[in-house]
């Protein structure tokens, strides 16, 4: 006989909790983490997106960025925030 596990919303929500304190140990600033800004790969690594959904985010207005020649960079702060908002 096979047991069934239920997910409550409220485990969802710890899981959640668990999972943006640890990005938020990843990204600290003064751990390893001392730029300012980030390329596009690298927010894209950070949030585990794909470049499509990287793209929306920028063309909705969620994720501000700074276009330098042909290189897209993204503030560290702004990320935070967007973690903090939730994706």
């Amino acid at each position: 006989m096979t047991t069934i596990e239920m997910i409550t919303r409220e485990d969802l929500k710890q899981f959640k909790s668990e999972l943006l304190n640890e990005i938020r140990q990843i990204i600290k600033p003064g751990q390893g983490q001392s730029k300012q800004w980030l390329k596009s790969v690298e927010v894209r690594k950070l949030l585990n997106i794909s470049p499509g959904t990287l793209q929306n985010l920028r063309i909705n207005g969620t994720l501000r960025f700074t276009k330098i020649g042909g290189m897209l960079y993204y503030k560290l702060k702004d990320i935070h925030k967007l973690l903090e908002g939730g994706l």
